[in-house]
């Protein structure tokens, strides 16, 4: 903890920070945008790289250690690069990380190492080419398997993998699981959110926006998930091992806390038998993790978001373009005073997660 280290109002430290550097995508991914992308908007509406930065560098003194980049896709963003190494420069900034869907890192990965990207999470829900296909509309599984070498190559850690289960996709988990056998890979599994409703369509955890219609390519119907397919941690857990063990690969086994890969984030790790990497699970449904909430979000148009299922947002981009500081951290401050103990009820929001940054 440091010494001036903020509280919300239930405290609990204030030291994450979830920021949108774009709501674009080079991927059209059938739950997070229509086929044509998301509506333009005007450069103006959007922070720049100097506006975020400034922020940043204000919040820093605040307890900020760690420092979060998302989108959309924000390896899309032509300032991303400059970005990551003005936030390198900021006193106080510990961890500098990125989620990404892995296409353009196998070009960026060298650029973002040397401007001070420490590590990357890499958004991957299936293993099937066609499937993966049909899900990103724009995407190929090697670009985004690509992008995962091209992380490990270049020395960023850990390399962290993101899959969200929906029950009624029949996801090869344990294959997904078994990409930590051989390399020092972390594949995190996520309880899929269905925080969508009737106006919003489903969306998920990791940089959804909305859907392009009920009926989308390859059969997926993503306005038809609900709750149901939400896989709870524990069952996940048990299918892989059983499946691991039919392959003889040995059951995941639980993961000392000391040994697990640095980040801030509420996963729970367990390994295969001799794994070079680790499995974790991450329990948004199961067992929700609001009590010990260290994060706050800013959107690409400069909002600050206290937790990822209320619409309640404090604006700072007028005050950060009036130059006028103190009003940036009051704002800030009392956005922090008014983060909720927890989210009562997972509903849909007037936002898409792409435009809140996950």
């Amino acid at each position: 903890m440091t010494a001036h280290e903020l509280h919300d109002g239930f405290g609990r430290g204030i030291t994450y920070l979830r920021i949108a550097v774009t709501d674009k995508c080079n991927f059209r991914c059938v739950y997070c945008m229509p086929e044509e992308g998301v509506p333009p908007r005007a450069h103006g509406e959007l922070l720049s790289a100097e506006e975020i930065a400034r922020f940043v560098r204000l919040v820093a003194p605040g307890g900020i250690s760690r420092v979060r980049l998302t989108g959309g896709e924000p390896l899309v963003s032509h300032r991303i690069v400059p970005l990551v190494r003005e936030l390198r420069s900021i006193p106080g900034i510990e961890d500098i990380s990125l989620t990404t869907n892995g296409a353009l890192l196998p070009r960026l990965a060298p650029e973002l190492k040397d401007a001070g990207l420490d590590r990357v999470n890499i958004s991957l829900d299936t293993l099937d080419p066609e499937q993966f296909s049909a899900i990103t509309r724009l995407g190929r599984l090697e670009q985004t398997l690509g992008g995962i070498d091209a992380a490990l190559r270049w020395g960023f850690e850990p390399v962290k993998v993101n899959c969200v289960v929906v029950r009624r996709l029949h996801q090869d988990v344990c294959g997904l699981a078994r990409l930590s056998v051989g390399r020092p890979v972390h594949v995190r599994f996520i309880e899929y959110m269905p925080i969508g409703d009737e106006r919003t369509g489903s969306t998920r955890a990791h940089d959804a926006l909305d859907t392009s219609g009920p009926h989308c390519p390859g059969g997926i119907d993503v306005n038809a998930w609900d709750v149901s397919d939400t896989v709870p941690s524990l069952e996940l857990r048990e299918r892989i091992s059983k499946e691991a063990l039919g392959l003889g690969l040995g059951a995941l086994e639980p993961v000392d806390e000391g040994a697990t890969p640095s980040g801030a984030g509420p996963a729970r790790y367990w390994r295969f038998p001799g794994a070079a990497g680790t499995v974790g699970f991450i329990t948004a449904m199961s067992n929700h993790f609001c009590s010990c909430c260290n994060r706050m979000r800013l959107t690409a148009d400069g909002a600050i978001r206290p937790c990822l299922f209320s619409d309640a947002e404090y604006s700072v981009r007028d005050a950060l373009r009036a130059g006028d500081d103190e009003r940036v951290l009051a704002v800030y401050r009392d956005a922090i005073a008014h983060k909720p103990q927890e989210h009562e009820v997972i509903a849909g929001t007037e936002r898409f997660m792409s435009q809140i940054g996950g």
